[in-house]
C-alpha cells in the first residue's frame, strides 16, 4: 500500500492561501477554496480467486469566487501554479457573467469555526495487498463453511481508504484534517434452481483494529442468505411493518432530506413550514452530535466553515430545527444550522427492545430487510418501495417473503412510529435501531 499523502497539511494550507491571495489580486470581493487528497486500496476475492486489486489516488481543488453577489465556481485536479491561477481566473470569469443573487456570499464571520479539535478520525491502515487478500478469502470461506446450500459468491472485499483536506475563505477561516474509513464486505448466493437468494453484510470502521474477525462478516452474510430460501409472496393487505436497523437509517434519511434547506426553499418538501410542529410520537428524540470521537460524520465545522454544535433536532416528537447551509438559510430568512454538506451524527434515541422484542411487540406483520427502487415523492410524502423480508406471526418469524411492495405516506409513517429498537446500526451520519411503523399497505399477489 502507498506510503502516505503526497502533500502535507501545511502544503494544502499554503495552496489554499495562494488561491485566496490570487483571487483578491484579481478583483474578487470574497473567495472560498477546498483542497483535498485521498488514496486507498481495495481487494476483491470471488470463490477464493483474486478478482480485482484497485489502487486509487485522487486530488482536487475547488474555488468559489464572488464579485459582489455574483458567484462563480471552478475546479481542477492539477496543483501546478499555472493550473491554480487558471482555476481562480475561471471562477472569477464565471462570476462576472452570472446574475446577482442576494443570498450568495460567505457566512457571517462570527459563525465561523475558530477552535481546532482532535476528533480521532484518522487511523490509516497500512495493510499489504497480500494480507488484504487473505482477509477477504477468510471472510468468503466462512460464508461457504456455514452450509453446502451456499452455492455461489458475489465476492468479499477489503478496502482501506484515507483522505485529508483544507477549507479556507477570505474572512480568515482555514481548517482541515485527515480521515480514514475502511470496510470489509461479503455477498453470497444460497440455494439452487428457481429458489436462489442473495444477501450481504459489511462492517465499516475508521480504525481497522476495531473490526470484528472477518469470518463473522462472511458467516452472517451466509446466514442472512439462507434464511431467505423458500420465500413466498403475500396477498395485498394492511399491517404493521418493522424496518430493520440498516433500512431504518434510510427512513430517517428521508426525514432529513425533507427538512433540509434546498428542499424547503424550493418548496419541494412535504414538511415545508414544519418547525415547531409535532411530526413524531412524543417518545421520539433525535439529536445531532457533531463532535463524537471517531464518528463517521464528525466535524468541527461544516462545508461553509461554520462551527458545528450539539443540538436537538426532534424533542418529544416536535421538530426543533432544520438542516441549513449558509445559502439555504438566507433563502428562508433563517440562520445557518452548520449543516452545509449534510447532517453530523444523528442519534435516534433507542427504546427498550432489541429486534426480537420488537417482533414480539408487533405480533403479526412484516419485517423488511431489503428495499428496492427509489419510490419516494418528497413533494407529497408518498412512499412506495419494492421490498423483501419476513412475515411475522405471534412475535416470531414465520417465513421469508419477496416480490412485494410497501406503501404509505411519510408524514403518516413518521407519526405512526410505534417503537424504536436498541439494535443500533451506524450507517454514515445516522445511528438508529429498527423502527416499527403501526400500519402500511403491502401490495402483493
Amino acid at each position: 500500500m502507498s506510503q502516505g499523502f503526497a502533500h502535507s497539511q501545511q502544503a494544502l494550507r499554503a495552496l489554499a492561501q495562494t488561491v485566496l491571495d490570487h483571487a483578491a489580486a484579481m478583483g474578487a470581493t470574497a473567495c472560498e477554496v477546498d483542497v483535498s487528497e485521498g488514496f486507498g486500496q481495495s481487494v476483491s476475492v470471488r470463490r477464493q480467486e483474486v478478482e480485482t486489486i484497485e489502487y486509487n489516488r485522487d486530488k482536487g481543488l475547488g474555488v468559489t469566487a464572488y464579485v459582489g453577489q455574483r458567484r462563480g465556481h471552478a475546479s481542477s485536479s492539477d496543483f501546478s501554479p499555472a493550473a491554480v491561477r487558471a482555476s481562480v481566473e475561471a471562477a472569477l470569469s464565471i462570476a462576472r457573467f452570472t446574475a446577482e443573487d442576494d443570498c450568495a456570499g460567505l457566512p457571517e464571520a462570527g459563525l465561523l469555526a475558530k477552535k481546532t479539535m482532535d476528533l480521532d478520525l484518522y487511523h490509516p491502515w497500512d495493510i499489504a495487498v497480500e494480507a488484504a487478500i487473505d482477509i477477504a478469502r477468510r471472510c468468503e470461506q466462512a460464508a461457504f463453511d456455514v452450509s453446502p446450500m451456499i452455492r455461489n459468491s458475489e465476492g468479499a472485499t477489503v478496502s482501506a481508504q484515507t483522505s485529508h483536506f483544507v477549507s479556507a475563505n477570505s474572512l480568515g477561516f482555514m481548517g482541515g484534517f485527515a480521515t480514514s474509513r475502511h470496510y470489509v464486505s461479503c455477498s453470497v448466493i444460497a440455494g439452487a434452481g428457481e429458489d436462489m437468494q442473495r444477501d450481504d453484510w459489511y462492517v465499516s470502521q475508521r480504525d481497522a483494529r476495531k473490526f470484528p474477525d472477518a469470518a463473522t462478516v462472511g458467516d452472517y452474510a451466509a446466514r442472512r442468505a439462507l434464511s431467505r430460501l423458500g420465500a413466498r409472496k403475500l396477498k395485498t393487505r394492511k399491517c404493521p411493518v418493522i424496518f430493520e436497523a440498516p433500512l431504518a437509517t434510510g427512513l430517517i434519511g428521508s426525514f432529513v432530506h425533507a427538512i433540509s434547506g434546498g428542499a424547503l426553499y424550493r418548496k419541494t418538501s412535504f414538511l415545508v413550514d414544519s418547525l415547531g410542529r409535532q411530526l413524531f410520537p412524543d417518545f421520539v428524540q433525535i439529536s445531532e452530535r457533531p463532535h463524537i470521537r471517531g464518528g463517521f460524520a464528525s466535524s468541527p465545522f461544516d462545508d461553509d466553515g461554520v462551527a458545528t454544535h450539539d443540538r436537538e433536532v426532534v424533542k418529544d416528537g416536535v421538530l426543533q430545527g432544520y438542516f441549513l447551509s449558509t445559502y439555504s438559510a438566507r433563502k428562508l430568512g433563517l440562520q445557518t444550522t452548520g449543516n452545509a454538506g449534510g447532517a453530523h451524527n444523528l442519534l435516534v434515541q433507542p427504546g427498550r427492545h432489541d429486534l426480537k422484542g420488537l417482533l414480539r411487540e408487533m405480533g403479526t406483520g412484516l419485517l423488511v430487510t431489503e428495499l428496492l427502487g427509489q419510490g419516494v415523492n418528497y413533494v407529497t410524502g408518498d412512499y412506495s418501495r419494492g421490498a423483501a423480508g419476513y412475515w411475522v406471526e405471534k412475535g416470531e418469524i414465520a417465513y421469508p417473503v419477496e416480490e412485494i411492495t410497501i406503501a404509505g405516506n411519510l408524514r403518516e409513517m413518521l407519526r405512526g412510529i410505534a417503537a424504536i429498537g436498541n439494535d443500533i446500526e451506524v450507517r454514515g451520519s445516522k445511528q438508529v435501531g429498527s423502527i416499527l411503523v403501526e400500519r402500511m399497505t403491502i401490495a402483493g399477489s
